[in-house]
C-alpha cells in the first residue's frame, strides 16, 4: 500500500542512496528527499479543512487537489526553500522535488479502473499516461518492501563499519 509510511521509506532509500553518490549530502540532506516524498500527500488537509470551507470562507472556488500534481510538488519544494539561507535553495529544492517525483511514480503503479493514472503533470498537461496496474492501494507488500529495503540501507549506511570509514 503506497500510503504515508511507503512513500517515506522510498524517500529515505533514496536519499541515503544519494549519500553514497554525493560527498556533500548530509542527514539534513535525506531529510529533505523524505519531506518531498511525503509532501503530495498533504492533499490530506482536506479531511481537516473541506475544500467547501475553504471556498466559503474565502468566497472562490478552491480545491486541495493540485496539491497531488507535478505544479503543487514545485510550489511545495519553492516554499520549503523560502525558509533556508540563499545558497541552499537549490540543494533543497532539487533533493525535495526527488523525493516527490518517487511519491509521484509509485502513484502512477496503483490499479485504477480506468486503466489511466491521474493527471500528474498537470497544470503543464492534462493527459493521464497509462497506469501499469502493479498493486492496489489496499495492498500490503508494496510497505513490506519498502520496510525491508529501508532496513537494508539503514543497515549498510549507519552500520557497516568499513563503509563510514571510507567517507
Amino acid at each position: 500500500m503506497a500510503d504515508v509510511f511507503t512513500h517515506a521509506l522510498t524517500g529515505f532509500i533514496i536519499g541515503v542512496g544519494l549519500c553514497w553518490w554525493f560527498e556533500w549530502m548530509r542527514p539534513a540532506h535525506v531529510s529533505l528527499v523524505v519531506l518531498g516524498a511525503i509532501s503530495p500527500d498533504f492533499v490530506k488537509i482536506k479531511l481537516l479543512i473541506p475544500d467547501a470551507v475553504v471556498t466559503t470562507t474565502l468566497g472562490v472556488p478552491f480545491s486541495w487537489q493540485p496539491l497531488h500534481v507535478l505544479g503543487g510538488s514545485v510550489l511545495m519544494a519553492l516554499l520549503c526553500a523560502l525558509v533556508l539561507a540563499p545558497q541552499y535553495r537549490v540543494q533543497a529544492i532539487s533533493l525535495f522535488l526527488v523525493g516527490a517525483a518517487s511519491h509521484h511514480a509509485l502513484d502512477m503503479m496503483l490499479v485504477n479502473a480506468t486503466g489511466y493514472s491521474y493527471d500528474i503533470l498537470w497544470p503543464l498537461w492534462g493527459y493521464h499516461l497509462p497506469s501499469p496496474n502493479l498493486y492496489r492501494s489496499s495492498d500490503r507488500w508494496p510497505a513490506l518492501i519498502a520496510t525491508l529495503l529501508a532496513v537494508c540501507v539503514w543497515y549498510l549506511r549507519y552500520r557497516w563499519p568499513q563503509r563510514s570509514s571510507q567517507r
